[in-house]
């Protein structure tokens, strides 16, 4: 497996990975190696194909070309239950909870694949299924902790605030035991107040070990947090490094934002990091 500045192994690979929606070519011959271990952030204007590239990895849409491989491992021809078993979590631009469970019951969702006990298990109500079960529970407990909704667990999920809300889908995920967490634009529609406790939450979740791959238009969000960007312009990658590069990369500036205001911005999102 190959390795990125002589350092760590790439546990995600995408290779000349293409896209076409009939004559539409959305993603042309993308690579891109996402290290084990940090924060890593894919920005790129609308329709540039960042969603689809999650969409190719979790296995919602099928390669037109190229390949896939996690931790060295193909995706080729996989269902997304059985990338989600692999170690791939992922969560969504739009919000999706079961609204009226209760917050722990959501989080204990996310351990279905991993439960060892069957349908008979849970007619019988076996000493097994008590015991996943009780498992389960103080897991989803735990992770409640990691995004400081532990205190609100047997609360209904449609009673939380929308901030609240994205970060009970992130301890979700995170129920599936990942070693790759997707993120697809997790602060879409925050306050700022919301925005800096999610920022927090991410930074806990990386230490703790977790791989973590972003799609996000919030630049001073994506400045702060990762720590390796890339850019994505019309289906192909056009730039790649630190904040610190992305920001004065000629390409990101003219491609990417393209107006002398929105050069400002990027400066601000780098002096907010």
């Amino acid at each position: 497996m190959s390795e990125r500045g002589g350092e760590k192994p790439a546990l995600l690979q995408l290779d000349t990975l293409s896209r076409h929606f009939g004559g539409l070519k959305v993603l042309q011959e993308v690579n891109l190696e996402i290290p084990q271990g940090g924060i890593f952030g894919l920005i790129g204007p609308n329709g540039a194909g960042k969603t689809t590239v999650f969409n190719l990895i979790t296995g919602l849409l099928p390669l037109t070309g190229g390949r896939i491989e996690f931790n060295g491992q193909s995706l080729a021809g996989l269902a997304p239950h059985d990338i989600t078993r692999l170690g791939i979590a992922r969560t969504f631009q739009n919000i999706r909870l079961f609204k009226e469970m209760s917050l722990l019951e959501n989080v204990m969702v996310g351990f279905h694949a991993q439960l060892k006990y069957g349908s008979f298990g849970l007619l019988a109500s076996s000493r097994l299924f008590r015991s996943e079960e009780r498992r389960a529970q103080e897991r989803a407990h735990e992770l409640l902790s990691w995004v400081k909704l532990d205190h609100k667990a047997s609360d209904k999920a449609d009673n939380l605030s929308y901030g609240e809300q994205r970060k009970l889908e992130l301890a979700r995920a995170l129920a599936t035991n990942p070693r790759l967490l997707l993120l697809d634009e997790p602060v879409a529609g925050m306050n700022s107040s919301e925005k800096v406790e999610l920022m927090v939450v991410i930074r806990s979740i990386s230490a703790r070990g977790y791989t973590i791959f972003m799609i996000e238009h919030d630049m001073r969000f994506v400045m702060g947090l990762c720590e390796d960007i890339a850019v994505l312009n019309f289906g192909r990658i056009i730039a790649r490094g630190t904040p610190d590069a992305i920001r004065n990369d000629p390409q990101v500036i003219e491609a990417y934002l393209g107006r002398e205001e929105d050069e400002a911005s990027l400066d601000d999102a780098g002096a907010q990091a």
